[in-house]
């Protein structure tokens, strides 16, 4: 250690012979200041140590974009784009179109379960979709045969699309809740134009993603920021429109694939549909393979019902 006088420990101590009455002096003031350092040293470390994780801890987690798992998981079905459609499902257990849509809508068919929530129990068990995911897809479904009939998306087209983007609000260990939301916000990469990565600034300022710095995909249908403040929706009749909630992110995709008038029972009006939510065909082959399936699922519930 170097004292005051700016010599070292290991140095020869001075001759007695010469006076240094002030030499206690410097060190005991060397020695404080020296202490003084440290203790600072100690408190800014640990400051700094605090704000580090308080950052860490407010960063979003990553979640799967579409190119991602749960993406990877789901086999492309062999169709040529714009050559066919999916199957038509048996339209959320034969409902009659509400407005606004309801969760426990009342069914007067002649055939099928007699709410949409009995649907959406039944159809569960025979896709495999939670019964939940299952409920705010026909809301969404039932809202847009009420305001825009002639687009005619299907429940089976949107809970492909929730398949492949959050596995139904599920994603990384999720649970979704009776009240829509997932048991933690489904958040995704960083959209910062790395490898495979499409570059998007930061169009929320961290609102709805958490990251000020580039945007990432939010909810359970992965709406980028800026697309949700066009499309954002109420599908649950709370007043409000959030991308996490499933009824609202739901009914949100349904008015973005109608856009334009589209038809989304055509070939041609589904394929540009599925393509504008994700430009890759392999994309719009996975959902239409997995919305084929739910759809020939709720098919077999409504012949036994």
């Amino acid at each position: 250690m170097r004292t005051s006088t700016g010599k070292t420990e290991d140095d020869p101590i001075d001759s007695v012979d010469e006076p240094a009455p002030a030499a206690p002096a410097p060190r005991s003031a060397g020695v404080a200041v020296l202490t003084r350092l440290i203790v600072v040293f100690v408190v800014l470390a640990v400051a700094g140590g605090g704000v580090w994780l308080v950052t860490r801890a407010s960063t979003p987690e990553a979640s799967p974009t579409t190119t991602e798992i749960p993406a990877l998981q789901v086999k492309a079905a062999d169709v040529r784009p714009g050559s066919v459609v999916p199957a038509g499902g048996a339209v959320a257990g034969g409902a009659d179109p509400q407005t606004p849509p309801q969760q426990q809508a009342q069914s007067r068919s002649a055939t099928g379960p007699a709410t949409l929530s009995q649907w959406a129990g039944q159809v569960a068990a025979a896709s495999g979709v939670p019964a939940r995911a299952l409920t705010a897809y026909g809301n969404a479904e039932l809202a847009m045969r009420a305001n825009q009939p002639n687009c005619k998306i299907s429940w089976a087209t949107l809970a492909g699309i929730g398949r492949i983007e959050s596995n139904h609000g599920q994603y990384a260990g999720a649970v979704l809740g009776a009240d829509g939301r997932p048991s933690k916000p489904i958040i995704g990469v960083p959209l910062d134009g790395s490898s495979g990565v499409q570059a998007i600034g930061d169009t929320d300022g961290g609102r709805y993603d958490g990251d000020a710095g580039v945007d990432r995909a939010v909810g359970p249908m992965q709406f980028i920021p800026g697309t949700w403040r066009k499309w954002a929706s109420d599908g649950n009749g709370d007043g409000l429109g959030d991308p996490q909630q499933i009824d609202d992110a739901a009914l949100a995709a349904a008015r973005y694939l109608c856009a334009g008038g589209r038809d989304m029972q055509s070939p041609s009006g589904w394929w540009a549909g599925i393509l504008s939510y994700n430009n890759s065909t392999e994309y719009a082959q996975k959902v239409f393979g997995l919305a084929d399936g739910y759809a020939k699922a709720a098919q077999s519930v409504r012949k036994q019902g």
